[in-house]
């Protein structure tokens, strides 16, 4: 049997909240899409720092692929596992003064001035694939609105091809149920052509309805998911 792409067995682990981040089970395999709630900005950050191996638990093991992240040993082999990993968040840095193409382009390669016509192209179709018009392309990202940020944003996480994609309170930014709507049928319909596991950490339900994705909520005192629709434990 294949190992989820991320496990996390009675993880606790203080964050500088109220009370310390908790997760009893929490597992996502190939192909699966979780929509999880009830977490604040540092807890949200904490797990994809957990998730990814980039903090260790206090408690409880995590598992990338099977592999706990306290025997990932050296930064080679945490680099390589985070290969897998796609990471929408508006924690990453995007150089504002650059045109949002070289901004796509840099997961990719970092020969960008001049860019080859290979990777235009390849930043063309993942642009298209995220409804970034071809006429903003070539603009610098300080002149993108909002939800055109949040689709660079996406763009340059799956431009590399990851298993999984991790949002981290994705539609934050945008105060607006329109677009963070219009965002999670963007996200619906890529994770759906290209095959991809979902773990989106979010409060917006506007935005986790459209994505399609199983919708949950961590409590935060017992660590346990409960099912958005109908409150059962699962």
């Amino acid at each position: 049997m294949t190992a989820p792409l991320i496990a996390l067995h009675d993880v606790v682990k203080p964050y500088g909240g109220p009370a310390p981040l908790r997760v009893q089970r929490l597992e996502i395999g190939a192909g699966d899409r979780l929509a999880l709630g009830g977490l604040d900005a540092g807890a949200a950050e904490t797990l994809v720092h957990l998730v990814t191996g980039a903090a260790l638990a206090d408690s409880g093991e995590v598992l990338i692929a099977g592999t706990n992240t306290r025997a990932i040993a050296t930064d080679t082999a945490w680099l390589a596992s985070l290969d897998r990993f796609g990471i929408v968040t508006d924690r990453a840095v995007l150089i504002e003064k650059l045109t949002v193409a070289s901004n796509l382009a840099l997961p990719l390669t970092l020969a960008i001035d001049p860019m080859s016509e290979e990777t235009r192209r390849r930043v063309d179709a993942v642009a298209a694939e995220v409804e970034l018009a071809a006429d903003r392309l070539d603009i610098p990202v300080t002149s993108l609105t909002p939800p055109e940020r949040l689709r660079l944003h996406l763009a340059r996480a799956i431009a590399p091809d990851p298993q999984l994609l991790i949002l981290e309170l994705p539609t934050a930014p945008l105060n607006d149920p329109t677009a963070s709507a219009a965002f999670g049928r963007i996200l619906d319909r890529v994770s759906r052509a290209r095959g991809l596991a979902v773990f989106a950490l979010t409060i917006d339900d506007e935005f986790a309805r459209a994505s399609g994705a199983t919708r949950c909520r961590l409590d935060a005192t017992s660590g346990k998911l409960l099912r958005r629709r109908f409150w059962q434990r699962i």
